[in-house]
């Protein structure tokens, strides 16, 4: 039987380019945080605004690796195209990160229909930050993985839970979500070699 591929794993992330809240801004830790956990070097991005290039130059690894796409993926390039398209092409198996205050919007669902739309191999979907509504997450039928804790706004708010909402311990929760996300990684694989 064949070994199977290394895991190579694009972030991605939806919402406007340029603010302080944009994918640009929290990308950096999360993928920080999920290379830690699976034990993947992070790779940087280069010509994020040539896909086909960059992509050839993210393959060109044969190795491990985790990189983050600072822009969302459905935004329309000047040459033309968008991420999205591209990453279907190249069957690039992505991870969708979407910030807590993205959870009460269509945003998640949004997200996951574009990928599936240009038949991106999408693992999951991971919430970065806030509480985690565990029911809700179940209820909205997309492949969520877990929660990353945003330290910062944890420290910054320690008491605020919401109704539903789960709280249990982030080093836990954090080795699950590897689990999950490896577990996932490995349904990928199998369905692709079929």
């Amino acid at each position: 039987m064949a070994e199977p591929p290394p895991l190579q794993l694009l972030v991605l992330a939806m919402g406007p380019t340029g603010g302080p809240g944009g994918p640009e801004a929290f990308l950096p830790p999360v993928a920080a945080r999920l290379a830690a956990l699976l034990g993947l070097p992070v790779r940087s991005l280069d010509n994020g605004d040539d896909p086909p290039l960059a992509m050839a130059q993210l393959s060109g690894c044969h190795e491990a690796w985790l990189a983050a796409l600072p822009v969302d993926p459905g935004l329309a390039l000047d040459s033309g195209g968008h991420w999205a398209e591209t990453l279907g092409a190249w069957r690039q198996p992505c991870l969708l990160v979407l910030e807590s205050g993205q959870m009460t919007t269509g945003m998640p669902a949004a997200g996951a229909a574009l990928l599936q739309q240009w038949q991106v191999p999408l693992v999951g979907l991971i919430q970065w930050g806030g509480p985690w509504d565990s029911d809700a997450r179940r209820r909205d039928g997309l492949p969520w993985l877990g929660c990353l804790d945003d330290q910062q706004s944890q420290a910054a708010k320690p008491s605020q839970e919401l109704p539903g909402t789960e709280r249990s311990d982030p080093e836990l929760e954090e080795d699950a979500l590897g689990v999950r996300l490896r577990w996932r990684w490995a349904q990928l694989d199998r369905l692709a070699m079929a």
